[in-house]
């Protein structure tokens, strides 16, 4: 097999991708699983339940938590009606069976969130936890399709959609027998956050893509600061809590995935970045 090469739109230069680096994230994800391994159990938090947010509107309980929800479900909805259209054009469809799974992730996290917040215990959390594990799954098959458009997304969609939902599970079942376990869980929300620039940067992906993609972890990253922070927040702002912000802040990071995603569709021009691949196989 001959060298692969990507035809970067920004540079107009012609690199090849050196094959130390396509095995960079396997290494990598190894690595991050054996980690876990040796690490431990890793438990939900004893007070995770206690969240700071009191309100109560229109006889809502929690109802910033709650209703802060809402977004994921327009990004989503955006998502679909913008993208499902363009699923069998050359910029989208690699990618295209991820970004299903994502969206339809991100549209059930507003309700299993919100179902969760109304009463907030470990009995509902499941409901919480398995939207948000299909929606990680779905990003990372969505960015390696667009990377590596001759894997089989389709296939890989289902098997990560199924491990996502394999990590609630064994969460559940662990949780029952008193000895929680959040590492296969865990995992699908570590990966992407290091995958996806990982392999943007060997693929040489788009600036467009880049940007948004990197606006988006960071968000996330912020997101989960604040919800480590919760009531701290709650003391300091007094009108938001951490986990509202939470809400909030991952909301904006989804959004820019869609908007990077649309971004791409609607660019004119010929296709760039690693939809510009010159692929040189025996």
């Amino acid at each position: 097999m001959q060298t692969t090469f990507r035809m970067d739109g920004l540079t107009g230069s012609e690199r090849p991708v050196k094959p130390w680096m396509k095995v960079a994230p396997t290494i990598i994800t190894i690595g991050i699983i054996a980690a876990f391994a040796v690490h431990g159990r890793i438990a939900q938090p004893a007070h995770y339940n206690d969240f700071a947010d009191h309100s109560a509107i229109f006889g809502i309980s929690h109802a910033a938590d709650v209703l802060s929800n809402a977004g994921f479900a327009l990004v989503a909805i955006w998502g679909w009606l913008a993208l499902r259209p363009h699923r069998n054009s050359d910029r989208l469809r690699p990618g295209w069976p991820g970004y299903r799974l994502f969206l339809i992730g991100l549209f059930l996290t507003a309700f299993g969130s919100a179902f969760f917040h109304l009463a907030p215990g470990n009995g509902r959390l499941t409901w919480d936890m398995l939207p948000i594990a299909l929606a990680g799954a779905g990003l990372l098959v969505g960015v390696r399709g667009d990377t590596r458009p001759e894997s089989k997304t389709n296939i890989e969609a289902i098997v990560l959609g199924l491990y996502a939902a394999a990590s609630v599970a064994w969460w559940v079942a662990t949780d029952r027998h008193g000895a929680g376990d959040l590492r296969p869980y865990l995992l699908l929300q570590v990966l992407p956050l290091i995958l996806i620039p990982l392999w943007q940067s060997i693929y040489r992906a788009p600036r467009a893509d880049r940007i948004a993609f990197a606006a988006a972890m960071m968000l996330y990253v912020v997101a989960k600061i604040a919800e480590v922070l919760d009531h701290q927040i709650a003391n300091t702002l007094h009108f938001v809590s951490g986990h509202t912000l939470k809400h909030l802040l991952a909301t904006a990071a989804t959004a820019a995935i869609v908007w990077g995603l649309t971004r791409r569709i609607s660019d004119g021009g010929g296709r760039r970045g690693y939809f510009g691949i010159m692929e040189k196989y025996r």
